[in-house]
């Protein structure tokens, strides 16, 4: 009876197995028709497909490793567990030393940020809004593709809530410092923007574009390009730093328990070492999907740069414009196109371009009209990269039988749209979320990164405290006891 009762299991499951990998084999083959489709319509697609495919391999990937800066900020400030922060850190060397190779091949599309404190302000809402929601920007869409409801609220509430953000003005504008709106009146701008009014365009114009934008390698003068990129943004930008915080996690959050484990009383620096290397190798899956992250963000400015050469363009409004796309463009014909691993301005764009078809007005901003653009969702290269990130962690999802169709509870809910709103407007005012102010900048030489960094590390430890301390409150009124 039970050997018969352990075969039917087994054979569902096997069905089950066999079900989820066809389903798996239709997403790939959905994209494979998307790319063969729009290529056979003009080769020029390719240059959306090229963002399409690397999507799907991040999206894989961080699904495969569970890679998430919140589960790195809350797993580390709440239990101690220092894996997915130490799996960040290995795609941070990785990624920076694959950069520093190809902008000295000349093949970067990399730009800097300008340094400030905004960084830091920035990055603190959104780490302190991303503890709240289970997720960062690229976890929401990976979890979105593993069938978790409340990360699509993240990933939609994060998106509108950028879109209106940079919109917004009116009594606002009373807390904008008067230094901000006489730098922006003094900058020529178009007839149809109006930089001086508006909070978020007197940030840009009267504060952000005032900051200079530098990496490492070109703030030390060095003559030699593989030294600018190599010594300068890899070893003293990335490398270094990465290595550093690897320490500091080992001594503070590792090394009490692997000396325990291990029974060593008074080791000395090689047994402190061989700890250390423990620590960085303790998860196969997190440091394998670090290296697969690290690794393909560096090919993608490769990939996006030769295909700029070969078509001719210097951003993908040009080639928008060439294959008959011409609406949703800013006012200088440009679309966003960083030619890298980007996840937020691409979703804030998809939101304002679903606001605009109910009819409110969003290209009367800087960040639309001037910078971004608000292109069609079929026609927005970056914005495929989302949808393929989601694509590339439900295939991944649906072979290791992880896909589960998850509904969240009324609280749940409120907690993901409350957090995916404070990632977003932290986000704009940071320039970026955890890839594109975070990831991207550090890993090519640019200070501005670990400002961001600083800002989401603290963020986020608020953030644990807050929610442990409404945790124990919810915990203390259900009580029978009342305590």
């Amino acid at each position: 009876m039970t050997e018969g009762v352990l075969d039917t299991t087994e054979g569902v499951g096997q069905a089950a197995s066999r079900a989820n990998a066809l389903r798996a084999a239709a997403v790939v083959g959905f994209f494979l028709l998307v790319s063969a489709g729009t290529f056979a319509v003009d080769s020029r697609y390719l240059y959306f497909s090229a963002y399409l495919w690397f999507g799907f391999i991040y999206g894989a990937s961080l699904q495969y490793g569970r890679f998430c800066m919140a589960s790195a900020i809350r797993d580390l400030f709440a239990v101690g567990v220092p894996r997915m922060a130490v799996g960040i850190m290995i795609a941070v060397v990785l990624f920076s030393l694959v950069s520093a190779a190809v902008t000295v091949a000349g093949k970067s599309t990399f730009h800097a940020s300008p340094i400030g404190l905004y960084s830091v302000v920035g990055g603190a809402i959104f780490g302190f809004g991303m503890v709240f929601t289970g997720g960062c920007a690229t976890g929401s869409l990976y979890k979105t593709g593993e069938g978790s409801v409340s990360a699509l609220l993240v990933v939609l509430s994060l998106s509108f809530a950028q879109a209106l953000f940079v919109d917004i003005g009116g009594v606002l504008d009373v807390l904008v410092p008067a230094s901000w709106t006489a730098s922006a009146a003094a900058k020529s701008m178009p007839a149809e923007l109006s930089a001086t009014t508006g909070w978020y365009d007197q940030f840009l114009a009267g504060y952000i574009w005032d900051l200079k934008a530098i990496t490492v390698g070109e703030a030390l003068g060095f003559a030699s390009p593989a030294a600018k990129a190599f010594i300068g943004n890899s070893l003293i930008n990335a490398v270094l730093p990465a290595v550093v915080i690897l320490v500091v996690i080992y001594a503070i959050w590792y090394r009490k328990g692997w000396l325990r484990k291990n029974k060593d009383a008074a080791p000395g620096l090689g047994r402190e070492v061989a700890g250390w290397w423990s620590m960085v190798t303790a998860s196969k899956r997190t440091a394998i999907a670090g290296l697969v992250l690290g690794v393909a963000a560096g090919l993608q400015m490769w990939v996006m740069q030769s295909l700029q050469q070969k078509f001719g363009i210097a951003n993908a409004g040009e080639l928008l414009q060439a294959l008959g796309h011409t609406s949703g463009l800013s006012l200088q014909e440009t679309v966003f196109d960083p030619g890298y691993f980007y996840v937020t301005t691409q979703e804030a764009q998809g939101a304002a371009w679903v606001l605009a078809q109910l009819g409110m007005n969003l290209t009367d901003n800087i960040f639309f009209g001037m910078e971004n653009g608000i292109p069609s969702p079929l026609a927005n290269p970056v914005l495929w990269m989302s949808f393929s990130v989601i694509g590339g962690s439900m295939v991944m999802a649906l072979l290791a039988n992880e896909f589960k169709l998850k509904m969240p509870t009324r609280e749940i809910a409120v907690w993901a749209i409350g957090g995916g709103i404070l990632m977003g407007v932290g986000s704009r005012i940071g320039m970026g979320c955890n890839i594109g102010a975070f990831f991207a900048t550090v890993t090519n030489g640019d200070p501005s990164g670990w400002l961001f960094a600083l800002g989401m590390t603290g963020g986020g430890w608020i953030g644990v405290k807050f929610f442990n301390w409404w945790i124990e409150r919810k915990m203390a009124k259900e009580s029978p006891l009342g305590f």
